[in-house]
């Protein structure tokens, strides 16, 4: 059995079975990416619900594991060199795929392919997606200056019409199905959420809506969406 009394965390959430990765997450587009690539990785796990009040992600508990108070975050007490715990949601994915040999491609240069897509979305769908929200949806919408909203709609249009141009002809970002796929489609689900579809020309869209439908259908992905479960 694993021993992980070295994580602080396992205090205020403690692990029934110490032996498998331990999840620390909730379910927005960045929590649900680990969870839907531990269920299509096959790896076993064991999810607890950090919500996203100060009172979960502020604890010193969780900053124990992320200093930088965002879920998800894991420890695998099965780690290269005995139990490590990993936050930023990248970097989980990446870990976790080199852990299993899964959704990462066949060679280096697939690799890089996919890590690219990756990166595309940590660095830009994501954060953009996410302002744009704050703009529409939360307190941002009580702004009268319109131009923080306008930045963020019109480049949350100019990188769908970057996802759109390169799924032209493939069913996945990255040819085969990968952990780049696990991290965007979640991102364009939260268009639904944020209210902004109309706003940024969803349905408009040649080949983003299809693959949206094509993740969400897999069973592995409409089994982890929900996963650690919010109710």
């Amino acid at each position: 059995m694993a021993d992980l009394s070295a994580f602080p965390i396992t205090e205020r959430w403690p692990a029934k079975d110490p032996s498998v990765i331990q999840l620390y997450s909730y379910p927005t587009p960045n929590g649900v990416k680990v969870s839907i690539a531990l269920e299509e990785m096959g790896l076993a796990y064991e999810p607890h619900l950090v919500t996203l009040s100060d009172a979960d992600v502020k604890s010193d508990a969780f900053l124990s594991l992320n200093p930088n108070n965002k879920i998800p975050a894991i420890i695998d007490p099965n780690g290269p060199n005995g139990p490590i715990g990993i936050f930023e949601s990248g970097a989980i994915l990446l870990y976790l795929a080199e852990k299993s040999g899964k959704f990462i491609g066949k060679d280096a240069a697939d690799k890089a392919k996919i890590t690219q897509w990756l990166m595309f979305q940590m660095g830009g769908l994501g954060p953009m997606l996410g302002q744009m929200g704050f703009f529409y949806k939360f307190a941002g919408k009580d702004i009268e200056d319109p131009r923080p909203r306008e930045r963020y709609r019109d480049e949350a249009i100019r990188l769908l019409a970057v996802l759109d141009k390169e799924l032209e002809g493939k069913d996945w970002i990255a040819g085969d199905y990968s952990i780049a796929d696990m991290a965007i489609a979640p991102w364009l689900n939260a268009l639904e959420y944020y209210g902004t579809k109309d706003a940024v020309g969803y349905h408009d869209l040649k080949n983003v809506p299809a693959y949206v439908e094509r993740f969400f259908a897999r069973p592995a992905v409409a089994k982890a969406k929900r996963i650690p479960d919010p109710s």
